[in-house]
Protein backbone atom coordinates (compact mmCIF):
# COMPACT_ATOMS: atom_id res chain seq x y z
CA UNK A 1 0.00 0.00 0.00
CA UNK A 2 1.77 3.43 -1.10
CA UNK A 3 1.43 6.52 1.05
CA UNK A 4 -1.51 8.50 -1.42
CA UNK A 5 -3.60 5.23 -0.87
CA UNK A 6 -2.97 5.15 2.62
CA UNK A 7 -3.68 8.52 3.32
CA UNK A 8 -6.76 8.80 1.24
CA UNK A 9 -8.05 5.97 3.42
CA UNK A 10 -10.07 6.01 6.14
CA UNK A 11 -7.48 5.11 8.55
CA UNK A 12 -5.18 7.78 6.96
CA UNK A 13 -7.83 10.48 7.77
CA UNK A 14 -8.02 9.27 11.23
CA UNK A 15 -4.26 9.66 11.65
CA UNK A 16 -4.48 13.23 10.52
CA UNK A 17 -7.16 14.20 12.64
CA UNK A 18 -5.41 12.26 15.40
CA UNK A 19 -1.67 14.44 14.58
CA UNK A 20 -3.68 17.39 14.42
CA UNK A 21 -5.36 17.24 17.68
CA UNK A 22 -2.45 16.06 19.51
CA UNK A 23 -0.18 19.11 18.16
CA UNK A 24 -3.00 21.53 18.81
CA UNK A 25 -2.92 19.95 22.31
CA UNK A 26 0.68 19.85 23.07
CA UNK A 27 1.25 23.36 21.61
CA UNK A 28 -1.71 24.70 23.55
CA UNK A 29 -0.88 23.43 26.81
CA UNK A 30 3.01 24.45 26.47
CA UNK A 31 1.98 27.79 25.13
CA UNK A 32 4.91 30.17 24.66
CA UNK A 33 6.92 29.63 21.63
CA UNK A 34 4.51 26.31 21.53
CA UNK A 35 1.56 27.90 20.02
CA UNK A 36 3.73 27.26 16.54
CA UNK A 37 2.98 23.68 16.96
CA UNK A 38 -0.80 24.00 17.98
CA UNK A 39 -1.24 26.57 14.38
CA UNK A 40 0.71 23.87 12.42
CA UNK A 41 -1.50 21.31 14.31
CA UNK A 42 -4.19 22.41 12.48
CA UNK A 43 -3.24 21.77 8.89
CA UNK A 44 -3.78 17.86 9.64
CA UNK A 45 -6.57 18.48 11.32
CA UNK A 46 -8.59 20.36 8.95
CA UNK A 47 -7.24 18.23 5.96
CA UNK A 48 -8.49 15.31 7.72
CA UNK A 49 -12.32 16.80 8.44
CA UNK A 50 -12.32 17.93 5.48
CA UNK A 51 -11.36 14.83 3.41
CA UNK A 52 -8.81 16.42 1.48
CA UNK A 53 -5.44 15.00 0.94
CA UNK A 54 -2.22 17.35 0.09
CA UNK A 55 0.41 14.80 -0.15
CA UNK A 56 -1.82 13.31 -3.29
CA UNK A 57 -0.59 15.96 -5.18
CA UNK A 58 2.85 15.59 -4.92
CA UNK A 59 2.19 11.98 -6.38
CA UNK A 60 -0.45 12.98 -8.87
CA UNK A 61 -3.63 12.04 -7.48
CA UNK A 62 -6.64 14.22 -6.90
CA UNK A 63 -6.96 16.26 -3.67
CA UNK A 64 -10.05 15.18 -2.75
CA UNK A 65 -10.14 12.05 -0.59
CA UNK A 66 -13.56 10.33 -2.30
CA UNK A 67 -12.06 10.78 -5.85
CA UNK A 68 -8.59 9.35 -4.68
CA UNK A 69 -10.37 6.03 -2.89
CA UNK A 70 -12.52 5.35 -5.99
CA UNK A 71 -9.41 5.45 -8.12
Amino acid sequence: MGLPKLMASTAGRAVRVFAGIALFVVGALLGGGWWAMAVVGLVPLATGVLDVCLANVLFGQPLSGRQARAR
